[in-house]
This record gives C-alpha cells, sequence and structure tokens, in this order.
C-alpha cells in the first residue's frame, strides 16, 4: 500500500476514534444529566447548591470533563446556575403534578402556593364535531367554553381550555372561576363526584398565542394535557385542552402493572 494511503487511512481511523470517543462523552453526560435532574427536582439538595465538580465526579465515577458537560444540559434547561464563588444553585421553579388522581389544579398544588385564574373568555360555542361527539352532545349543539390563563403566585403556568355541555355549563355562568376548580363546582352542580378521566400528554411547540399569554419564548416547548373528564356515572362533562408551561411543572405517577 503506498505511504500515501497509508497516511490517509490512518488519519481517517484517528478521526473516526476521536468521534467515538467525543460520542460516548456526550452519551455519558446526558445519562449523568439524567441522574442529576431527578435530584434536582426532588430535593436532592437541600440547601440549593450542588457539590462541586470534583464530589460530583467521584460520586457518579465520572471524569470532570463529563460533569461539566451534564451541568450546562441543566443549565440549558434552566434548572441550574453557576454561581461565581458560590457554585452551581438550584434556580428551578418546576412543580409536581400528578398523573394518577383525578384532582384540580388548585387541589394538586395546594401545599405550594395560591392557584389564581384569569378568565379570558367564557360563553356558549358551537360544539366542534369533535368536541360533540366526546361530549355526547348533538353536532353543532352549544357548549360552554372557557379560556383560563392559570397561575401559581402570581407566575403563568397553564392555559386551559375546556368544553362543557350547556346543561352544566349554564350554572358555571353564574359561578366563581376566578378562584374555583371547575372540577369541584362540577362536583356541587350534578350533586355525585367525578369518576375517570381518560388523558393524552404529549409535548408541542407554542404558538404566538400561547406564547405570549404564557410569557414564554414563542416555539418553546409546552406540556400538552388533553383530559376528558366523566362523572361518576360514566357521563363525559369536561374536555380539556391543557398546555402547561414545560420548564415549570414536571408530570409523575404510579403505574402498577397488570396481571
Amino acid at each position: 500500500m503506498p505511504a500515501e494511503r497509508i497516511r490517509d487511512h490512518a488519519g481517517q481511523g484517528a478521526t473516526t476514534v476521536a468521534a467515538h470517543r467525543r460520542r460516548l462523552r456526550a452519551d455519558r453526560a446526558r445519562q449523568l444529566a439524567d441522574l442529576l435532574r431527578h435530584q434536582v427536582l426532588t430535593g436532592g439538595f437541600p440547601d440549593g447548591t450542588l457539590p462541586h465538580e470534583a464530589a460530583l465526579g467521584a460520586d457518579y465515577r465520572a471524569t470532570r470533563g463529563t460533569v461539566r458537560q451534564a451541568l450546562d444540559l441543566l443549565r440549558a434547561e434552566g434548572l441550574v446556575e453557576r454561581l461565581p464563588g458560590v457554585g452551581t444553585v438550584v434556580v428551578a421553579q418546576k412543580y409536581p403534578h400528578g398523573l394518577d388522581r383525578l384532582m384540580g389544579l388548585a387541589e394538586t398544588l395546594r401545599e405550594h402556593g395560591q392557584v389564581s385564574n384569569e378568565i379570558r373568555t367564557v360563553g356558549p360555542v358551537a360544539a366542534p364535531a369533535p368536541v360533540a361527539e366526546r361530549l355526547r352532545v348533538p353536532p353543532g349543539a352549544d357548549v360552554l367554553y372557557i379560556e383560563r390563563l392559570r397561575r401559581l403566585d402570581g407566575l403563568p403556568l397553564s392555559l386551559d381550555l375546556t368544553y362543557v355541555p350547556l346543561d352544566l355549563g349554564t350554572a358555571l355562568l353564574g359561578a366563581d372561576l376566578e378562584n374555583t376548580d371547575v372540577f369541584r363546582l362540577l362536583e356541587a352542580i350534578t350533586g355525585q363526584p367525578l369518576g375517570h378521566a381518560e388523558i393524552t400528554l404529549e409535548a408541542v411547540n407554542a404558538d404566538a398565542h400561547s406564547a405570549a399569554v404564557l410569557q414564554a419564548p414563542r416555539g418553546a416547548a409546552v406540556l400538552m394535557l388533553e383530559r376528558l373528564t366523566h362523572l361518576a356515572d360514566g357521563r363525559p362533562v369536561d374536555l380539556e385542552f391543557i398546555r402547561f408551561r414545560g420548564d415549570r411543572i414536571t408530570m409523575s405517577g404510579l403505574l402498577h402493572r397488570s396481571r
């Protein structure tokens, strides 16, 4: 093999090895970031300060470069910040939202602050076909539409779009929607508890309107929770499309394996 080809082959091999090492380092940084993220969001650092990079490296058997890359990932998510003379501190403002209990937002976050509702729109609208089908009302029938911006201690948290059958929605028009969860009001109106809900959770990009209302960057990822809630007798009474700021909420639940 000519000397030039040998050198080219050796150079390509070195480049491949270097790329492989960079990929492995990035993989390890992502794995470490996942472990540290859990600690950050569950109060694993009670004083709000992460251990020094050397201590983290020793605890997780990671190189200093890997630790730095992992912390960079958490900084990019807005979970931690580097303060000169202090170190890496937790700055996250994420709140837990359980997925294994059927509760309103104020009930869910009662231990974390005061939930307030800004009623942006409320009134009867002709039900779009998918809404009518899911709420089991005649096509084109009026339903009550409610749009609320929900805040926790004044901080924008979610934009909720809600559809309710009009026979129940009429009573909601005179209710205190600014300070009371719709779930509680529906139980009071119907005289029976809520039973179950079907949910879908996915990440979507915030449109211009949602981003402006939530005071989030346009195009930022938000958590979209679609929920159809039924009374205990099985009647569907509340169809919601809820956009949560992904940087302020974390979803969790307890799942059991069926046998």
